[in-house]
């Protein structure tokens, strides 16, 4: 990486292709070397220009941006911060775009011209992240699952509660786990995923289309089942709670945590305190050190932890600050992991099994 960032904003809004440098200059270590009004005369800029990193609008005239993006995937190969429209349709193409190579995506605020400051530190940390790491998302093909997966697995109890934390290269990253789980799998999974609120759902909603699992965003009272994913929505915590008529999810907006809502660590944390040993937490790819303490806290707990290799991961730094601390037991390749926690669910019923076996014959001896 060069020491300065070179970066490209790609926008067919003049005021865009103002605010965008504007609140890049802040930073040393950026610079904007040119701006470009539409697809076609960004693909030019980057010839000439060269840059470490390009900005791009989806919604544009003429080449539009995802039609850009596939340009940029197949020939520049850079890395690319989508900034979507904070929307239903902009949800959809950004999601879109994900899956066709983009590094990571903004959400425009609503009124852009008096809110935009507010998401500088996260359009600059993006940025460095995307020059820092050089690399592009692998593209995913989201098709939908077969008639033979339609008749997903009937409510049961879970084994094993799975609580998975991802940011940065999740939707990929977590698109490839769940498509390799069968329909019979016995984990419970929640998600908290970093994405902005009105993404989530449409998140959601995508994988339970492609994948065996059941995938739905959260609500309060949720039912933590096999075969089941759950994804926190959007600027809202989520905690998981054993109650005696079912285990569920429990969604609240306290203040952030770590600069995050929803966070990482509150979902571990509570996983650990209700489930203990019948517990996982998952560290997948990510910026920040989110869920490293509450990695700790499901690990004193008797649960098993576990980080996604550096060299399968968009960018390491929740898995690394997790391992750095010492609380992760296993590391693995994202290929590796669907495996791995069917094994953790078939190993916890075994326990389990043992357990009952156990009382039974106490009882009966008595």
């Amino acid at each position: 990486m060069r020491e300065t960032v070179r970066v490209l904003v790609i926008d067919d809004s003049a005021l865009m292709r103002r605010l965008i440098p504007k609140i890049l200059e802040s930073e040393p270590s950026i610079e904007v070397v040119g701006t470009a009004m539409d697809g076609r005369f960004g693909l030019k800029k980057i010839k000439e220009l060269a840059p470490d990193v390009v900005t791009l609008d989806l919604e544009m005239p003429g080449l539009n941006g995802i039609d850009t993006l596939k340009q940029i995937m197949r020939h520049a190969r850079l890395p690319v911060i989508v900034v979507s429209s904070h929307s239903t349709a902009g949800a959809s193409i950004t999601l879109k775009a994900l899956t066709l190579g983009a590094f990571d995506f903004v959400a425009k605020p609503a009124d852009v011209a008096a809110r935009m400051p507010e998401i500088a530190g996260e359009l600059i940390a993006k940025i460095r992240a995307a020059a820092q790491t050089g690399m592009v998302q692998p593209q995913i093909v989201c098709e939908e699952a077969p008639s033979t997966l339609l008749s997903k697995q009937s409510p049961t109890a879970p084994d094993t509660i799975i609580a998975i934390g991802v940011s940065t290269g999740g939707p990929n990253a977590l698109h490839y786990l769940f498509s390799q789980l069968p329909v019979e799998f016995s984990g419970s999974i929640l998600v908290v995923q970093h994405m902005p609120d009105g993404f989530t759902d449409l998140f959601a909603r995508r994988l339970d289309e492609t994948c065996p699992l059941r995938v739905k965003e959260a609500q309060s009272g949720d039912l933590l089942l096999a075969g089941r994913a759950l994804i926190c929505p959007g600027n809202r915590h989520m905690k998981a709670k054993r109650l005696p008529l079912g285990n569920v999810a429990v969604l609240n907006d306290e203040e952030p945590v770590n600069g995050h809502r929803p966070s990482v660590d509150v979902l571990f944390r509570s996983v650990a305190r209700e489930f203990g040993p019948q517990a996982m937490a998952l560290l997948m790819t990510g910026m920040g050190e989110d869920g490293a303490a509450g990695m700790g806290a499901v690990r004193d707990a008797g649960g098993l932890t576990v980080a996604q290799s550096q060299k399968t991961c968009v960018v390491y730094g929740m898995p690394k600050a997790a391992i750095e601390r010492g609380y992760v037991m296993r590391i693995a390749d994202l290929q590796d992991l669907p495996n791995l926690l069917q094994a953790q669910c078939v190993a916890d019923r075994s326990r389990a099994d043992e357990w009952t076996h156990s009382r039974s014959t106490s009882a009966g001896s008595n």
